[in-house]
């Protein structure tokens, strides 16, 4: 074999990314989202919400009086906060989840994709050693970082308010015993993991979406406009027996993570729902993006 054909044969040898370049990518990618104007914006958004409730109940309870009994779900937290600011919290966390929450997410991941196909570097960041599958495993890590700072600026300007505005000591659960501050913190930053946990099947289920089109702002709208459908749909009574398969459904089962023991059933079956939603769509938007032809 001549001279020639050995730096042939060396040139047509591909080469795996390495895992420092892996995680290269990975924080470029975290980079790119979190210095986005719209990310700051939406973090900013969420991060008002215990604000204006904190602010809404201090006001409301400025004469003297308080809330009554809590009861277990979400909401009835806002009973306990003149009490107790940890339970903002909390509260901060049964309003936002519903709707801030992931919104927020699925404008995340659904502009994923689309949109640098949209801006026109999809293919400059499929030319480096990356991989198709590589890349889309990197947008859905930072989709899922996005999920965890997201849920912890809720967390962390509640009780900052929450501080500010009310006492904070020794809380009583659901269940009406007593805890101290310091396990009530713990399971705060708990309720705060199980939520964010509770949005991997909503950042999956975007970033399938962000597959399917080349339009950054339809991926969003689509995917944005399927949460509030889905939402409704777990409202109407004639549905309860489809009801447990959306991917909404046990969202507020963190709750029972303030009973003493603490209730784990719909917690289970809230992670494993996510889970299943995760591996689905997930797989789905792989097979899709593995397969689809980069125009853009």
């Amino acid at each position: 074999m001549s001279r020639a054909e050995v730096v042939d044969v060396d040139i047509q040898v591909p080469r795996a990314p390495s895992p420092l370049w892996t995680f290269g990518l990975f924080r470029s990618e975290l980079v790119t989202t979190f210095r986005r104007w719209r990310t700051i914006a939406l973090l900013g958004v969420l991060a008002a919400v215990p604000v204006l409730i904190g602010i809404a109940i201090k006001i409301e309870t400025s004469d003297g009086s308080g809330g009554g009994e809590g009861g277990g779900g979400g909401p009835a937290f806002i009973s306990q906060i003149t009490n107790n600011g940890l339970f903002l919290v909390f509260t901060a966390l049964a309003a936002t989840l519903p709707f801030f929450l992931p919104m927020a997410i699925g404008v995340i991941a659904g502009d994923a994709i689309a949109g640098e196909a949209n801006a026109g570097t999809l293919r400059y960041l499929l030319v480096a050693p990356a991989g198709r599958t590589r890349l889309l495993l990197t947008k859905y890590a930072t989709t899922m970082t996005f999920c965890l700072v997201a849920t912890l600026v809720v967390a962390t300007s509640a009780l900052a308010m929450g501080a500010l505005l009310f006492p904070l000591g020794e809380l009583t659960t659901i269940s009406g015993t007593r805890i101290s501050f310091a396990e009530g913190l713990g399971r705060a930053l708990l309720i705060a993991l199980v939520v964010a946990a509770s949005l991997i099947g909503v950042a999956a289920l975007g970033l399938f979406i962000s597959t399917l089109t080349g339009s950054g702002i339809a991926a969003m709208a689509t995917t944005v406009g399927l949460l509030i459908t889905i939402q409704i749909l777990d409202q109407i009574p004639q549905l309860h027996a489809l009801q447990p398969y959306f991917f909404s459904h046990y969202w507020l089962s963190f709750a029972d993570l303030m009973r003493d023991p603490v209730y784990w059933d719909d917690l289970v079956r809230n992670l494993g729902l996510q889970a299943l939603y995760a591996a689905v769509f997930g797989s789905a938007a792989w097979a899709r993006f593995t397969t689809k032809d980069i125009t853009a």
